[in-house]
């Protein structure tokens, strides 16, 4: 039986407009193209999931249950629009939280890994076949540690640091047109 292939999407500034610790519906909007581009990687059989940091739950400024009401609304969105995301992982914690219980070193925020771990285990994912997108480095940490990993930082106007990130100045439609337009979903590292 063969394994998964994956894309794992970060989503402040990456599904949606990062307008700051954004909780609630009101607050929500999709970037442009990222409806399309997450259409195109599910037509080529790509799991979507998304791993976010939300650290506007350890500084206060809302609560877990106001984070999870946000995520169900979109993931439940995203179905309407005909875009089915498998999974949504998060983490709740900062180093210095202003909330106790949330102010800790955890292994599960970006750039760690526990979350990609945790996400390629539950979803049998292949690491071959595995493609990280974000608007940040830490969004793609996993491709440093697994170089069969592919990353796209997005709206960047970076050079390639690592062989198997990409960067691109466009948002997710664009990324997804570039994982789609080439074999296996090995990207070209030409410059963008």
């Amino acid at each position: 039986m063969s394994k998964n292939k994956a894309v794992i999407l970060d989503r402040d500034g990456t599904i949606n407009v990062d307008k700051g610790y954004v909780h609630r519906v009101e607050d929500f909007t999709y970037l442009e193209g990222v409806i399309e581009g997450l259409k195109i990687l599910q037509q080529e059989g790509y799991i979507l999931i998304v791993i976010t940091n939300q650290s506007g739950i350890a500084r206060g400024y809302f609560s877990e249950d106001d984070y999870k009401k946000l995520e169900k609304w979109m993931i439940n969105d995203l179905k309407e629009k005909s875009v089915n995301i498998s999974a949504s992982y998060y983490c709740p914690h900062h180093p210095q939280a202003k909330v106790d219980k949330y102010r800790k070193e955890c292994n599960c925020r970006k750039p760690r890994l526990a979350l990609f771990e945790k996400a390629i285990s539950e979803f049998d994912i292949d690491t071959d076949n595995l493609i990280l997108v974000g608007d940040k480095e830490r969004d793609v940490a996993f491709c440093k540690k697994y170089q069969s990993v592919r990353g796209i930082v997005i709206y960047s106007n970076e050079k390639h640091i690592l062989n198997n990130i990409s960067y691109v100045k466009g948002g997710l439609l664009e990324a997804a047109k570039l994982i789609t337009g080439y074999a296996d979903g090995i990207l070209d590292q030409a410059d963008y």
